[in-house]
């Protein structure tokens, strides 16, 4: 039985913007209706009845694009007659867009992907993936003029296409270009979703089976123990940077992150098998086990929030406070202090594995394990920094060791004149 349906061309004042509107083909079927973009823009003055008015060659060529359109929407029905499948108006939508009914797409995949996320990772890290995914929707909309690809038409060069895109987008806001580890951090996250794919025999290639990330290894930003005491030792007179301060500096000697700390209970509290007090916890974001002797500047800062009321409330070590405005004072705190460093709580650990422990001598496998690294070659990039350290220092040492030649020289010169 043939269903009948109509097609007619319109455009959505919501999204004018400079005088300009999109122009849509809104299928409807039985009342219901879909629509898609025809990745057009009309001036919304010479729009009227589903045509682009006047006799330009402008509106000669959209009007007759349009009837092009119509003619291959109608082609699609007529295919789905044939097949006797049933007509809707996202059927025929889909049907005209190429997407078979019940084949898996790309950004059906990734709302898939972020649903089995959600609840599970930290908001900061969903948001990540939220923001790949515009880029994604982006990317289908302004290179291929799709609305959305099927899974089986990913590829290599889907990929490589999506790397340059990526390369080569200019922010109309505010923002800085991607550099190379945000681009691959996008390239990353699509890859984890098309894993999902893979997994669920949804694809039979990986379409990143030939493809190599390249990320670019930067030193990670920390504060040397002259910074450290600067923070440690300044009075601010304000009760939340001066709060702020010693969940910063709690994590300097812990190596805990922001979200690990917030979520610490005196239940987290231990005397290990030295006598002593430990950290018992899990890392939220890999799970692994992080055990951390408290060492006394920890301990103390741990004593001075012991009868804080809302810590008491929230039934946690220390009273919360949202990334974001703990971010935001850090960099008051750093204004205060002299530091001209981008301090985030994310340095402390940083701080951490540098400045405290590996530059004090502490083995990397007793670092790594105190961090809850699930591999040493993530504490690795750690060893680089106090190699730089050493040559820091050896620099200073060089320095001092010239100039003490010289002055001998100068006395054993000034002694053969006499």
């Amino acid at each position: 039985m043939q269903t009948t349906f109509s097609t007619k061309f319109v455009v959505h004042t919501s999204k004018l913007k400079d005088g300009l509107v999109p122009v849509f083909c809104r299928i409807t079927v039985g009342g219901r209706r879909a629509e898609f973009s025809i990745k057009r823009k009309v001036l919304l003055a010479s729009w009227g009845n589903g045509v682009m008015k006047g006799n330009s060659e402008e509106a000669r060529t959209l009007n007759s694009y349009m009837k092009v359109l119509d003619a291959k929407v109608f082609d699609s029905y007529r295919e789905l007659i044939a097949q006797g499948r049933p007509i809707t108006a996202d059927g025929l939508k889909n049907a005209f867009l190429g997407v078979k009914e019940g084949e898996q797409t790309l950004l059906g995949l990734i709302d898939y992907h972020n649903s089995q996320l959600k609840g599970t990772i930290e908001w900061g890290t969903m948001k990540n993936y939220f923001t790949t995914q515009k880029y994604i929707r982006d990317f289908l909309k302004t290179k291929l003029k799709l609305s959305d690809i099927p899974l089986v038409q990913l590829s290599y060069k889907f990929v490589v296409d999506f790397e340059t895109y990526l390369r080569s987008y200019k922010p109309v806001d505010y923002h800085h270009p991607m550099g190379n580890n945000t681009v691959m951090k996008h390239i990353e996250r699509l890859r984890k979703v098309t894993t999902v794919a893979v997994k669920n025999e949804w694809l039979e290639r990986d379409p990143f089976m030939k493809f190599k990330a390249k990320f670019i290894r930067n030193d990670r930003e920390y504060l040397n123990e002259q910074q450290l005491a600067a923070i440690e030792t300044k009075v601010f007179g304000f009760e939340r940077l001066e709060w702020v301060r010693d969940l910063f500096v709690f994590s300097c000697y812990t190596g805990l992150s922001y979200s690990d700390v917030m979520r610490l209970t005196p239940h987290n509290i231990s005397i290990g098998i030295d006598g002593e007090h430990w950290i018992m916890t899990t890392r939220k974001k890999t799970n692994q086990p992080v055990r951390v002797p408290l060492l006394p500047k920890a301990l103390e800062i741990i004593r001075r929030y012991k009868d804080a009321p809302k810590a008491a409330n929230e039934g946690t070590l220390f009273p919360n406070l949202s990334n974001q405005k703990l971010n935001s004072y850090l960099k008051e705190i750093a204004d205060f202090c002299g530091i001209g460093k981008k301090l985030t709580f994310h340095v402390a650990r940083h701080t951490f594995a540098t400045t405290v422990t590996l530059t004090n001598g502490v083995p990397i496998e007793t670092v790594s394990k105190m961090l809850g690294h699930a591999s040493i070659r993530t504490t690795q990039i750690y060893s680089k920094v106090v190699e730089k350290k050493v040559s820091e220092d050896m620099k200073v040492l060089r320095q001092l060791l010239k100039a003490r030649d010289n002055k001998e020289a100068k006395d054993s010169n000034s002694i053969s004149l006499q």
